[in-house]
């Protein structure tokens, strides 16, 4: 029996797909519970209209994604915090942090649930953090954690205003 699902069914498929299912479990289960609906000509011409959609966007949506990580593969973003001791922080720098900086400085939003920074950075240092974009594509951002008051590289005094 030729079914097109009208939900997601674990194990079996997703919202849209045609299946071939066994008469019973399709009779007796599936159209009872509304997961699916008997493929008829009109259905499965629908089902792969949606499905024809959805492929273009998310072509659109990878394409989008390749072009922000090429903008943002190898920049640099730079923290300038109140450090202790051992060049700890007082604080932390964490995903939402950097999620704001990239805002702030591409002028671009990522969810910080991309960003996949691990532990939050406690200490000054230059480090690399990747950010996933979607599926297979990553960009990497450094990450340089100045201590406020320690000399940069152009000799100029750091400036406190971009503490986090």
């Amino acid at each position: 029996m030729k079914v097109v699902l009208m939900q997601d069914v674990p194990n079996l498929g997703k919202a849209g797909e045609i299946k071939e299912v066994a008469n019973g479990y399709g009779r007796n289960y599936l159209i009872p519970k509304g997961y699916a609906a008997l493929a008829t000509e009109g259905l499965i011409k629908q089902a792969q209209e949606r499905a024809a959609a959805q492929r273009r966007r998310e072509q659109k949506a990878r394409a989008e994604a390749e072009q922000l990580a090429q903008r943002l593969n190898g920049q640099t973003l730079r923290f300038v915090v109140r450090v202790g001791e051992l060049e700890r922080l007082y604080g932390s720098i964490t995903n939402v942090d950097l999620a704001e900086k990239i805002k702030e400085q591409f002028g671009v939003e990522i969810d910080r649930r991309r960003i996949d920074l691990g532990d939050p950075i406690r200490r000054a240092g230059v480090y690399s953090v990747p950010i996933r974009l979607a599926g297979d594509i990553e960009a990497r951002v450094n990450v340089v954690v100045e201590g406020e008051g320690a000399p940069s590289e152009t000799g100029a005094p750091s400036d406190a205003s971009d503490a986090a």
